[in-house]
């Protein structure tokens, strides 16, 4: 039987598969998480004498040793289980008998869910933080190596100024920093209770609300149990804004590297194990990994307008539709983790070339210090700007030479590209995730 079900009237077959759709698949990975809502939860039942303390001691004995099954990956969804929260409460009923049934008091499967999955978007969104710092930490470190190496700079896709690896890779790091700024945001949204709302409209049984937000760590909880409801949807689509801000950046640092890879740019190279070669042309190395890496990331920036179309039109309360943000949103997840991880592995091993600007067709990267030398020198900007606009229409031109060593550099140019300051911009941002 059913947890909602209320009589021996069986649910046809068809409707079943269809409203139960993936969910059994999903809530595998709650399980967890629906232990140790429960566990809080008959905890503060007997704080609320709504369970005696030999009822809660047998739940809690129970509830800890079907956790160590989930822990030691043995835990499975029985044939017949709708949900992890109906197979949770029936092994916990085989286990301790009629008390078992008790531990739904003041719960309706919609603050079960609710509060599953907010505790499994906490988890997830410090692995990707953690990731992520990996990641950064790894383009700053090869920043540092190659700082003095110069590359073109681009703008419309037509060289522009002299910039260097060092800038190159530490922009890239500077923008991971913004991406944790959504996160952190999101997590904000995340760590909060819903736990006690029930299906949208509370109870009257003396739940402590509060005791529940302690005991699963939540910074606080959502007060109004309608919106403890309302929060779902909106929280998935906040959780995947901040994901497809990340792989936005991830998205542009690998189409960046495809085209420095390329043999007419030549800025960079891999080793041939981190290539893929072709089954005609012998002497191929083909980036695969970036350019899946750029189209897995791209396809996650669609995930927050999928949740969008999901949930835009719902009116207040809950609704079914709401059961589809986990298969929206969690493989995204982990899909986010492992181009993380890959891209960190690509960065740990990339190679910059050396003396590229030392190319006669890069001399006109070199103008804007041309114009700089001679306002250096007294002139102002609009006459030196002139003049070297006529060197270099009549061919005169000649490229100045450019000293990355020299004082002067303002903060975030090729010359002083503020590593450590961008390091503790990160430690701010990430230690929001404690």
């Amino acid at each position: 039987m059913k947890l909602w079900q209320k009589s021996d009237t069986q649910t046809a077959e068809q409707v079943e598969q269809f409203t139960v759709g993936r969910d059994r698949e999903f809530d595998l990975l709650l399980a967890r998480y629906d232990v140790q809502g429960s566990i809080a939860h008959v905890t503060m039942l007997e704080e609320a004498r709504l369970l005696t303390s030999s009822e809660t001691s047998a739940a809690l004995e129970g509830l800890n040793q079907i956790l160590q099954t989930i822990e030691a990956g043995s835990f499975r969804l029985e044939e017949g289980m709708e949900d992890v929260h109906s197979q949770v409460e029936w092994q916990l009923t085989q286990m301790i008998g009629e008390a078992g049934k008790k531990i739904h008091t003041g719960r309706s499967r919609n603050d079960q869910v609710a509060v599953d999955i907010k505790l499994f978007l906490r988890e997830e969104l410090k692995k990707i933080v953690f990731k992520t710092q990996n990641l950064f930490e790894c383009l700053l470190q090869q920043s540092e190596v190659h700082r003095l190496k110069l590359l073109p700079g681009y703008t419309h896709l037509q060289l522009a100024m002299p910039s260097s690896a060092g800038l190159w890779l530490s922009g890239y790091a500077e923008s991971l920093i913004d991406d944790l700024e959504l996160l952190a945001a999101a997590y904000r949204i995340v760590n909060k209770n819903p736990l006690g709302s029930g299906a949208g409209y509370g109870t009257g049984l003396p739940l402590k609300r509060r005791r529940t937000t302690e005991l699963l760590g939540f910074e606080t909880l959502n007060w109004s149990s309608t919106y403890a409801q309302m929060s779902r949807g909106k929280t998935e689509k906040a959780v995947a804004i901040g994901c497809a801000a990340l792989a936005a950046t991830m998205s542009r640092f690998s189409m960046d590297a495809c085209l420095y890879l390329n043999q007419q740019f030549g800025f960079i190279s891999f080793p041939e194990s981190l290539t893929t070669g072709s089954s005609i042309m012998p002497h191929k190395k083909n980036p695969d990994v970036l350019e899946l890496i750029r189209a897995r990331c791209n396809r996650i920036q669609a995930v927050p307008n999928e949740l969008t179309l999901l949930i835009s039109n719902l009116p207040g309360g809950y609704h079914r539709d709401l059961q589809l943000t986990k298969e929206i949103l969690f493989p995204a997840m982990a899909e986010l983790l492992s181009c993380v991880e890959m891209l960190t592995l690509m960065v740990q091993q990339l190679q910059v070339s050396d003396r590229l600007l030392e190319d006669e067709k890069f001399q006109h990267l070199f103008s804007v210090e041309a114009v700089n030398q001679r306002v250096r020198a007294g002139k102002s900007f609009r006459e030196a700007y002139r003049e070297v606009g006529v060197e270099i229409a009549d061919g005169s031109y000649v490229a100045p030479a450019l000293n990355l060593q020299q004082e002067g550099w303002h903060e975030g140019s090729i010359g002083n590209l503020c590593l450590e300051e961008i390091r503790n911009e990160m430690k701010k941002v990430a230690d929001r995730f404690q």
